[in-house]
């Protein structure tokens, strides 16, 4: 075993020690940093314990960018846990509809159905009683606990990750859940007290906007540089390791854009799997030409008038790829398999994946 698989697999004491220190140091100096550069962001304004819980969500997986105005949105429509525990499920996907990753709204209405049930409507504070609802991982429940409740959690994602690696020139797998643990027992350990909420914050945003994932750092204006072991050791642009993926499954699609009278046809994806219960353009697996195209169109009982190619796209999904070529048709007369929506009524009712939507746009 060589000297970087020795510290990918564990730590030993001098290096242990050594870590301690640095963290130890780190509220110290990144409480009055965040003071200072925290960006103005909707969730950090009227801080309660819901507001903190969608934001986070929302967060997983998504831009900061891209959340902000569906946050705003969402919080319009769905001001209080009880407002989210009765919606519609329609309403709901409609609300999260470009945000990708429905699973995560469902279990948001999940859990807040329980916290009305089980909690009275309010947030537990307790890390644990967090952990037990659904869709909240150690990560979430961290945040909340932390930053609504002031309790001396950490909160630990791979943007945390990030920036403790580099900071402590740490070359383990942050991909190895163990290594995550280890993180969160040693920030456990020095986290300030009642302004752990913040502190938690001041990591984040450290990496947001600092120890930025994609490119090289901004060490030049980073808070820490001074004791930075990445830094020191010249290893800022090759950490942190992590254990490449699986590649992704390739699926090839056609896609249907089906119209009649300004009307297109919409079918329900199934109750589970991969964009569980939303609505899509119909489509079917395989790359077909124009004339497998409307013999595919006629199984759906509708009749090709005219076809045309609107061309191919790419979506990718965590674990699969779609490569899909789609067609609009225009057809002589509408089926009951599916449910012909206009422009309004998409707009209001039908929650669409955005690797449906790119295609629309050749419609409007």
């Amino acid at each position: 075993m060589n000297r970087s698989e020795e510290k990918r697999s564990g730590m030993d004491l001098e290096e242990r020690k050594s870590k301690d220190a640095i963290i130890e140091s780190l509220p110290q100096i990144l409480l009055p940093w965040f003071g200072k550069n925290a960006r103005d962001l909707p969730w950090r304004h009227e801080i309660t314990p819901y507001r903190v819980w969608v934001s986070e969500i929302m967060l997983q997986q998504t831009r900061v960018e891209a959340v902000k105005n569906y946050f705003i949105r969402f919080m319009k429509e769905l001001p209080t846990v009880y407002d989210l525990a009765k919606v519609q499920e329609d309403q709901l996907l409609k609300l999260w509809e470009g945000l990708g990753y429905y699973s995560r709204v469902r279990n948001l209405q999940k859990a807040a159905i329980r916290i009305v049930e089980d909690y009275n409507g309010e947030l537990p504070q307790q890390y644990e009683s967090l952990l037990d609802l659904p869709g909240i991982g150690s990560y979430t429940a961290g945040a909340i606990a932390s930053i609504a409740f002031c309790q001396p959690v950490p909160a630990v994602d791979g943007n945390v990750l990030r920036v403790l690696s580099r900071i402590c020139a740490d070359e383990r797998d942050i991909a190895d859940l163990a290594v995550k643990r280890d993180w969160e027992d040693t920030l456990g350990k020095f986290m300030p007290g009642e302004k752990s909420g913040i502190y938690n914050q001041a990591l984040m945003e450290l990496g947001a906007i600092v120890c930025v994932p994609n490119g090289l750092p901004k060490c030049e204006i980073c808070p820490v540089k001074k004791i930075c072991g990445a830094l020191k050791q010249g290893k800022t642009g090759l950490l942190p390791f992590k254990s490449p993926k699986k590649p992704r499954k390739i699926e090839e699609k056609t896609v249907f854009l089906l119209e009649r009278d300004d009307k297109i046809g919409l079918l329900r994806r199934p109750s589970k799997g991969l964009l569980a219960g939303l609505w899509e353009l119909p489509n079917v697996p395989g790359t077909l030409t124009q004339e497998e195209a409307i013999e595919a169109t006629r199984a759906w009982g509708v009749e090709p008038l005219r076809i045309s190619l609107i061309g191919s796209a790419k979506h990718i999904f965590t674990h699969v790829e779609w490569h899909m070529t789609a067609y609009r048709i225009i057809v002589e007369q509408t089926c009951g398999m599916m449910v012909w929506a206009s422009p309004n009524e998409r707009s209001r009712k039908f929650a669409l994946p955005s690797a449906f939507q790119m295609f629309l746009k050749e419609k409007e």
